[in-house]
């Protein structure tokens, strides 16, 4: 690199190849020893066509020099000897331009999750020689929508994990001091947050006392948001991929692609978000927990979408004729594409919560409001089986969005509603919100929403879902104490979907105030600095939700007319 420091990089060129050949990256922080990053499918897929491979550990991990930093934000530009992801990865193709011998003089840079997230801070300056980058389930803000917080709320149970994985040395640990078959048994006798990192982690992990240091949307974290950072023209072809179910990363390629977006002039900017897991692209795809999408989703993806894209843009194959944003209509069960995200054709279509646990399309005309009581020494599960680490053995943390939610509807502490049995298919393309009037008479107060997809059995699946910590009703920056029995609005985001809710189905919704462990504890009680709370500060509040004519609480759905442009395989 320009700094000196050298950077441990694992290169696989196809033997007997008669022609020069593109490169295809991938950075990690997870190890080259490792299993590759990209699925053994992809591997093999990009190999018997001929790619150069390129697997490198990023600064400070396994066998490279240098110190790292969780997700290192771009170096202020007035320093010349300034380093970051974005130097690093164009040092890496400069030098692997004049270093390899059988190169084509092009460059691809793909890979999932944090590679993902690598693979965008290439777009920021990117090398002339990079000609296609696919960042896939990449992160773009970590305190609003990705793996740490979701709108300010800490993802306790994944946030806790991935440091003590990835910061307990240059090496993973995955010897997690998770003692209990349930995880969330283990995370309530562990708290309050500072207990943690007294028994734990003793000050020594450098991103937990950044989650400590930094509760709130303050510099710290704008900073290490992309989108900011994605103002130029783009100039790099670049295929965004995410997935409905992802555990994870949801929000952020979409995130990515609407900034990219903005600053396209030679539409560049590509989109595919399918049925799938964290990666789930990488395996067949044609099941996911107990959903059967009907066919192998993720072969259908890297056959006919992924590698037809990279082989244009890096080998000068085909008519480069791609649509821009390719979604699968779950219900259905089909593709969709397209040229926007979200559809021009979709109207946001009001769907009310109503008396009676109902909901419709009609405004209430009355008043009224439900309640229930949420007590921090009992908090709401995310789930109701049994909790295993994140990455731990027996985990089914990469299914958990597949669960039926109907168990956690039988807890006095959620709520559920739901519609009519539909009468015809009803589909909804795009982006979702909540429009939630609530009161607690607490000082603070979490609100998670679910949509819901009820089958003619009862089942309850999830098809979009987020979490709001109330303190951050006006500002994420400057958060505010709730006022106790004041009926306050909360706008949340639930992000986006493509499904179909097929005839004889019902639209459920559910709310509830806690998310334990996936989310921690909110104290009810405001005080500046959750991590600091003390035991004292939680306390029981009762919440209401209201669903009348004043205060009329509402997911606002884009309806579509069923039936879009749809292809198969």
């Amino acid at each position: 690199m320009r700094d000196g420091v050298t950077l441990y990089t694992v290169i696989r060129s196809p033997a007997h190849s008669t022609t020069p050949l593109p490169f295809m990256i991938e950075r990690t922080p997870y190890g080259t020893e490792l299993p590759a990053k990209l699925s053994d499918a992809e591997q093999k897929l990009l190999a018997a066509d001929g790619y150069i491979q390129i697997n490198q550990d990023i600064r400070g991990k396994f066998k490279s020099g240098g110190e790292f930093v969780m997700l290192r934000p771009p170096h202020d530009p007035k320093d010349p000897k300034g380093v970051d992801e974005c130097t690093d990865t164009y040092d890496t193709v400069e030098w692997l331009i004049h270093h390899v011998p059988g190169n084509n003089g092009k460059a691809g840079i793909t890979g999932v999750s944090y590679d993902g997230w690598l693979a965008a801070m290439a777009l920021i300056h990117p090398h002339p020689a990079l000609k296609a980058a696919s960042p896939q389930a990449p992160v773009a803000d970590m305190f609003l929508g990705d793996d740490f917080h979701h709108n300010g709320a800490f993802r306790l149970s994944y946030g806790f994990e991935y440091v003590w994985l990835l910061e307990s040395g240059k090496e993973l640990n995955t010897a997690w001091p998770i003692d209990k078959p349930n995880a969330y048994d283990w995370y309530l006798e562990n708290s309050p947050l500072s207990t943690l990192d007294a028994k734990f982690l003793h000050g020594k992990y450098p991103s937990w006392n950044d989650f400590v240091a930094h509760p709130n949307d303050d510099a710290f974290w704008q900073r290490q948001a992309i989108a900011p950072y994605l103002k130029t023209p783009l100039t790099v072809p670049t295929l965004l991929v995410g997935g409905w179910y992802d555990q994870e990363d949801f929000y952020g390629p979409q995130r990515i692609y609407k900034e990219l977006a903005k600053h396209d002039p030679s539409h560049l900017a590509y989109m595919v978000l399918g049925p799938w897991n964290h990666g789930g692209w990488g395996g067949p795809g044609k099941q996911l927990g107990s959903l059967d999408f009907g066919s192998a989703t993720g072969d259908d993806y890297r056959h006919n979408i992924e590698k037809p894209w990279f082989d244009h843009w890096l080998k000068g194959t085909g008519t480069g004729e791609f649509p821009h944003v390719q979604t699968f209509e779950t219900g259905a069960n089909k593709w969709i594409r397209g040229e926007t995200w979200p559809p021009r054709d979709s109207k946001p279509t009001n769907l009310y919560l109503g008396e009676a646990a109902s909901a419709s399309f009609e405004r209430p005309a009355g008043e009224g409001f439900d309640s229930y009581v949420s007590d921090p020494d009992h908090p709401a599960p995310y789930r109701t089986s049994a909790i295993k680490p994140t990455y731990g053995d027996g985990s089914t943390w990469y299914t958990w969005l597949t669960d039926d939610q109907r168990e956690l509807g039988k807890r006095p502490d959620v709520l559920t509603w739901q519609s009519k049995i539909l009468e015809s298919e009803l589909t909804l393309s795009g982006d979702i919100l909540a429009d939630l009037f609530a009161s607690t008479t607490g000082t603070d107060s979490d609100w998670v929403v679910k949509l819901l997809d009820v089958s003619p059995d009862g089942t309850e699946s999830i098809i979009s879902d987020e979490v709001f910590r109330g303190r951050f009703r006006t500002s994420f920056e400057h958060p505010q104490a709730l006022i106790p029995n004041k009926v306050e609005e909360f706008k949340i985001d639930l992000h986006s979907a493509d499904h179909v809710f097929l005839k004889g189905h019902r639209i459920g919704v559910q709310i509830q105030s806690a998310w334990f462990p996936l989310i921690d504890r909110n104290p009810q009680t405001f005080v500046p600095n959750i991590f600091a709370a003390k035991a004292s500060d939680y306390q029981k509040a009762t919440q209401r939700i209201y669903r009348s004519r004043r205060y009329p609480t509402h997911l606002v759905l884009p309806l579509r007319p069923t039936g879009g442009a749809a292809h198969q395989g």
